[in-house]
């Protein structure tokens, strides 16, 4: 807690302006009266910007007051988080000079060249200016967004794209849906910004260039294009008096049912069709239709979801939907056109008919028909970049669950009208009717007004089966589409196993390369099958754990494969221990690294066991002899039954004596040490009994072992005090008489290589302050830096791990998925054990 609080306090320390702003918009509120309250009309009529004060009154300091005071209360709360953090990265990025400039040419240019155009537009009769000229506007999230589209040509390629992609997208949906006066100044001053932006990097030397995309960036992008068209008639129907060109289309979600009144007045001049639909869908009314129409939407958000991770089957979800939605709109639009135009209605008619029914239905037409037509055609054009298709079991269990769903559903349906068949409207109902008529309590309730009668259960548990079926069905339908999209393909290959050791066997991996090995990996191999890299997928992080495993001097393009391989299936790659040399390549990517801990190395080969620091681990020695111990370096598979069964015992206690789990990932169990290729070196007490038990993983280069790292270590109750110092030292001379050239006592997680004397810490940063708070809490858990501490007894050299993203806001998911990949199976009672482990009780 101290760290955030300091952390935020160094962070509004740079940023005064933005403070500044914050503290003023609040003093502003208060002193128009907006603290509490909208504007009142006093407020609006001397400071608020518009056509009838900026021009029509002369007043035209309002296109500057507009800037500084919230609308209401809820203005006030967005302006001032917006201040602290878009205002202030703005801040940051532009410095305090250009930030005043960019924050009064965006906001001037925002309220004054809307105002003007709106001006224009009302004079020249366009149907949103006139409709909006006398609407009077004072929103201080004009000037800050145009601000922040300023800072962005500031930014890096990555962060520019984002910043840009998101902003625009939320400024043009709140323009096309709700239209209001503020929605449009803020999309001008964006505008303004990012031709600010653009001429001030221009200065800088940036040029303006088409970078090709990434399958993952177009993923999104389109991702992005499909959220906005769905979300936006939400936004457009929990606003209804808003102006926006694509508004009418927030009429297909909520209460669509007309009343008594609505069907009186349309019934006395439509035809006798149009009012005996409007009839039949007003019958259909509840809370479950109701809920029915917001399936569409439902539905959209699963796809957009899909399509950002690549998914085939999101791309077709999208694609139908879309479909269906233009089918539902030429439905209301056919509703409408007969009221507007009537059955008998000839050209000659038309010019009798207001301007703004005609207009109002052409947009109409647009906003529901055009827009997911469109969006439907982009995906289809676009489909190549969403192969990524489930697994067969995934499909086959959403095909169940889907049809189970519908069967179950609509026999409740069934019998439910066959104990009320007699109460049924339209009087005389069969069971034959009933069964015809299952189908239609699926679609959407404005396509079953209109196509042929509606079969109507009196109020009863009938009424609500009738009610509920189709939303139940459709939310089933929701969830299990969720599931098969986020299901993945993640098997390892027949083959694969022996390809990944034949290849660590000639070279590569680091000292921690034979991990590799380890259930739970999934390789990929490049084209020419000489490189390859270990990985998991978890939450669509894709995680690495050792080097890549390649030749000297393939290391960078295998990097960059590797990376692309992710990208096209829309996962996050994580190098996760890998070693300082590896460093450049990511660098050059313009990744992101930090420190995951250290690892200790021996070199047997000029070891000498002299001097005062190697005191303690002589006396282990020393003292082992006199007990009358010895060592055996083996295998597994040369363990005898008896050897095999103590080991298991010996393992097992130590389990059971932890209510935490065992990790994994990193850490071997019982299970690695069964492989052949793996050593072991057993300490026997003076009656030929296991003592202790270490396991050895190799690094090999042409086929011969010159390396060792240290993973199982396992010490029998009551053995020895310094059995384990005694086990490794007499490890490490036995490797001196093989000829290894280096011992790997592995890597001590979030561990940090001691300060040699005469020398400066680093200056701390924001992920070693992260490293730093997890070592520390995670300590009386599993005691990493006892063990780190233990390992530096035998006076090793240190070699950094690292961990490479590619993206800083991927942090959190990264995090995440490294914990599940330590723990993956941590039950509920052994979560519990964690947190009051980590807690002190």
């Amino acid at each position: 807690m101290q760290k955030t609080i300091a952390f935020v306090g160094r962070y509004l320390a740079t940023v005064p302006l933005s403070i500044g702003f914050a503290v003023l918009i609040v003093v502003t509120s208060l002193a128009a009266g907006t603290f509490f309250g909208p504007a009142s009309e006093v407020t609006q009529k001397t400071w608020a910007a518009g056509v009838t004060t900026t021009v029509d009154a002369g007043h035209w300091w309002t296109i500057l007051t507009a800037m500084f005071i919230p609308w209401d209360p809820f203005q006030l709360v967005a302006g001032v988080v917006f201040s602290l953090v878009l205002l202030g990265v703005a801040e940051r990025l532009l410095g305090r000079r250009r930030l005043i400039l960019a924050f009064f040419a965006t906001g001037i240019l925002g309220v004054g060249l809307g105002v003007l155009l709106q001006w224009l537009g009302s004079l020249a009769g366009e149907w949103w200016a006139d409709g909006t000229s006398i609407d009077l506007t004072v929103d201080p999230l004009t000037p800050i967004v145009g601000s922040l589209l300023v800072a962005s040509g500031m930014m890096g390629p990555l962060w520019r794209r984002r910043v840009r992609l998101v902003a625009f997208g939320f400024l043009i949906m709140f323009a096309l849906y709700v239209g209001d006066t503020s929605t449009v100044y803020r999309l001008i001053a964006g505008i303004a910004g990012l031709v600010i932006g653009y001429l001030l990097s221009a200065r800088r030397g940036q040029k303006m260039l088409w970078l090709k995309s990434s399958f993952g960036e177009v993923r999104v992008l389109i991702a992005t294009i499909v959220l906005i068209t769905a979300v936006g008639p939400l936004v457009s129907w929990l606003d209804p008096s808003g102006s926006g060109a694509f508004g009418l289309a927030g009429s297909f979600y909520g209460d669509i049912f007309p009343s008594a009144s609505d069907i009186s007045s349309l019934c006395s001049t439509a035809t006798s069709q149009v009012c005996d639909d409007v009839k039949k869908l007003s019958a259909l009314g509840g809370v479950g239709p109701i809920v029915q129409t917001f399936v569409p939407l439902a539905l959209l958000l699963v796809a957009a979801w899909g399509l950002r991770k690549g998914r085939r089957f999101a791309l077709w979800l999208g694609i139908v939907t879309n479909l269906a939605m233009i089918a539902l709109a030429l439905v209301f639009l056919g509703l409408v056109g007969s009221f507007v135009l009537g059955d008998t209605a000839t050209t000659d008619d038309l010019p009798a008919l207001q301007a703004i029914d005609i207009g109002e239905y052409a947009v109409w037409l647009g906003s529901t028909v055009l827009v997911p037509l469109a969006v439907a055609i982009l995906l289809f054009v676009n489909r190549r970049r969403f192969a990524l298709k489930a697994p067969r079991e995934a499909f086959i269990r959403f095909a169940v669950i889907v049809a189970g769903a519908f069967a179950a559903l609509s026999l409740i349906y069934i019998v439910a009208c066959i104990l009320t068949l007699t109460s049924l409207t339209p009087a005389g109902t069969t069971v034959v009717e009933v069964v015809f008529d299952v189908p239609r309590r699926f679609l959407p309730v404005t396509l079953v007004g209109v196509t042929g009668d509606v079969i109507i259960p009196p109020p009863s548990p009938t009424l609500f089966v009738f009610h509920w079926v189709g939303p139940v069905f459709w939310i089933v339908f929701t969830l299990a589409a969720f599931q098969l999209i986020a299901s993945m393909e993640q098997r390892v290959q027949v083959g694969d196993h022996q390809r990944i050791r034949a290849l660590l066997r000639r070279g590569g991996g680091g000292t921690l390369g034979w991990m590799t090995t380890w259930p739970g990996n999934v390789y990929w191999f490049n084209e020419a099958g000489d490189a390859a890299v270990a990985y998991r997928v978890i939450n669509d992080v894709a995680i690495t754990m050792s080097d890549p495993v390649c030749a000297p001097g393939a290391e960078r393009q295998t990097v960059r494969d590797f990376a692309r391989f992710c990208d096209s299936h829309s996962w996050i790659p994580v190098f996760y221990s890998v070693h300082s040399q590896y460093l450049p390549f990511f660098e050059e990517m313009g990744w992101s690294h930090m420190s995951v801990g250290e690892e200790t190395l021996m070199h047997p080969q000029t070891l000498e066991m002299a001097g005062k620091s190697w005191q303690n681990v002589r006396s282990s020695l020393n003292k082992g002899v006199r007990e009358g111990m010895t060592t055996v370096w083996t295998t597994y598979d040369e363990l005898s039954r008896s050897m095999i069964s103590q080991i298991n015992a010996i393992s097992e206690a130590w389990v059971s004596e932890k209510e935490l789990p065992e990790m994994g990932f990193t850490l071997g169990a019982l299970e690695e040490i069964k492989d052949p290729d793996v050593a072991l070196m057993l300490a026997l007490d003076a009656d030929g009994r296991i003592a202790a038990v270490t396991s050895w993983l190799p690094m090999y280069r042409d086929g011969v072992a010159v390396g060792y790292t240290l993973d199982f270590m396992r010490r029998g109750d009551g053995s020895m005090p310094g059995v384990m110092e005694y086990l490794i030292a007499s490890s490490a001379l036995h490797m001196k008489e093989l000829g290894v050239e280096v011992l790997s006592l592995s890597g001590a997680p979030l561990a940090t290589a001691p300060v040699p004397k005469g020398s400066e810490a680093p200056a701390p940063t924001v992920m070693t302050e992260l490293a730093d708070f997890l070592a520390k809490t995670l300590e009386p858990a599993y005691g990493f830096s006892s063990l780190f501490k233990f390992k530096a007894k035998f006076n090793p050299t240190y070699s950094t791990i690292h961990m490479a993203y590619p993206d800083p806001l991927g942090l959190p998911a990264i995090g995440a998925a490294i914990g599940r990949a330590y723990l993956p199976s941590m039950s509920a009672k052994e979560t519990v054990a964690l947190v009051r482990t980590l807690a002190g009780k």
